[in-house]
């Protein structure tokens, strides 16, 4: 099967909400609210400093998407690009559309000498995902992730 990769527009931000609201509820049970989404997704759509969005499309349809988000290392003196929001349809899975997805983002940062290297963060108890990963070159790293959200005061919805 064939896809075609891009670079996601501000026209796909109906397919990037509801692939992350569906996202959201397969892996973690949340159930996001929608306008908070939607003006995040659009606000990144709008604004190439936070991130960019890539979309998989067969036949000119949505099948998949992947967010890219930046992290930059003082110690390393480059960008990471973070991998997130990752969501295939589910009646384009185990056909190689994440691969590709990946594959795209991989040679961009290839070809980005800022870019230095590129890191997820996955369920640990999502062993399906974690072959996945390990199976396209990457390699556990000995953190583990912390955080506090949202912060005191905060409902965490920004607007």
């Amino acid at each position: 099967m064939n896809f075609d990769i891009r670079i996601a527009t501000l026209d796909d931000l109906p397919n990037l909400v509801h692939g992350n609201s569906v996202l959201a509820w397969e892996s973690e049970r949340k159930t996001l609210d929608d306008a908070t989404l939607r003006l995040g997704i659009g606000n990144l759509l709008s604004d190439p400093h936070k991130g960019f969005y890539t979309v998989a499309e067969h036949d000119g349809q949505t099948i998949g998407q992947m967010l890219i988000t930046f992290e930059y290392s003082d110690w390393r003196n480059g960008w990471y690009w973070w991998i997130q929001s990752v969501y295939v349809w589910p009646e384009f899975r185990r056909v190689g559309v994440f691969r590709q997805l990946f594959q795209h983002i991989l040679a961009r940062a290839i070809a980005d000498p800022g870019v230095i290297g590129l890191r997820l963060y996955v369920e640990r108890d999502n062993e399906r995902a974690q072959k996945t990963y390990v199976a396209l070159g990457l390699e556990e790293e000995p953190y583990l992730l912390f955080g506090q959200y949202p912060l005191p005061g905060s409902s965490g919805n920004f607007v």
